[in-house]
């Protein structure tokens, strides 16, 4: 028994974004979510739903499952597995977005319905903080008197969660167990929910087409060259600023004394390194998202880098 690793965009989205999905859907958010006097939700619709010809035209990095809940609110849920320049922006920046095109011209502000923010990430975001859900909302800096709840942004970063099947109590660690490690498994753990169970089966490699398949294992690899990519540019460009470094280090140490230039160097070549191994992990990730035949513009959102550069990038490898 094989299942998708439902960290990829493809995955994700068949698993909490299919017609038949609510349920699960409905399930997960309730786990992670915590509304005011306890609330829960009762009812969904999920706008735009899985479906494959959409997802083999997409050109994005990642794919959101949206829903409209019973009181009209909305929550856009994304998992993101790799990081990339802009990211925190961008969240917030989509739900503002998708707060704002709620109203057309001469509709009322108070027609507004909150938007809640889901990202799931499968790499630290916030390394001082050792919470596993992190929430975001708008107060005041001193009092935190709450300005509004319509925008709120929560974020769950997968490598905090390491419980292992037996530790498995609650049924938002049978989800993040789900989400992080269903990719990795052979078979359907014990003491499951039956949301969980129909997302097993949804999940089994066995119930997807040929085409599915492939559309899977071609997304899971480009995620896997993508980070095997970024590793081993950072390795290359760090190497090869300890080395400027410590050469110039060695040049600045017959004049003014080796200890001194030595220090200087290092701290030179380390800082050379850095910005040298990120700029190669940028340059591999244009060359191979070029190569899929993802357009410019989306390429520039993911990298950061500016369209110019990744054309000049692409000219020079071609």
């Amino acid at each position: 028994m094989k299942f998708l690793d439902v960290k990829t965009d493809f995955a994700f989205k068949k698993v909490f974004g299919s017609a038949d999905s609510k349920d699960l859907l409905i399930s997960f958010l309730n786990s992670v979510i915590e509304f005011e006097n306890k609330q829960t939700i009762t009812d969904l619709t999920i706008v735009d739903p899985y479906n494959l010809p959409m997802l083999k035209g997409m050109k994005d990095t990642f794919v959101d499952v949206k829903a409209e809940l019973d009181d009209g609110s909305r929550v856009i849920i994304e998992m993101q597995v790799l990081n990339h320049e802009g990211f925190e922006k961008r969240v917030l920046y989509n739900a503002a977005k998708n707060y704002s095109i709620q109203l057309t011209k001469g509709d009322a502000y108070h027609l507004l319905n909150p938007v809640i923010a889901l990202t799931i990430t499968d790499f630290i975001l916030f390394d001082g903080n050792h919470e596993l859900i992190s929430n975001f909302k708008l107060l005041e800096k001193k009092k935190f008197i709450e300005y509004s709840d319509d925008i709120e942004l929560i974020f769950i970063e997968l490598p905090k969660f390491n419980k292992v099947e037996a530790e498995l109590t609650t049924i938002q660690d049978k989800w993040l167990y789900f989400i992080k490690n269903a990719g990795d498994l052979d078979y359907i753990p014990h003491n499951l929910e039956q949301e969980l169970e129909k997302a097993f089966s949804i999940a089994n490699e066995a119930n997807l087409s040929v085409e599915e398949l492939e559309l899977q294992h071609k997304k899971r690899d480009w995620i896997y060259i993508q980070k095997s990519s970024i590793e081993l540019a950072t390795k290359t460009g760090l190497k090869q600023g300890l080395e400027q470094g410590l050469e110039q280090g060695l040049e600045q140490g017959l004049e003014q004394g080796l200890e001194q230039g030595l220090e200087q160097g290092l701290e030179q070549g380390l800082e050379q390194g850095l910005e040298q191994g990120e700029w190669n992990a940028k340059v591999t990730m244009i060359i191979n998202a070029h190569q899929l035949g993802l357009p410019i513009q989306t390429i520039s959102e993911l990298t950061g880098v500016d369209e110019d550069k990744i054309l000049a990038v692409v000219q020079n490898n071609q």
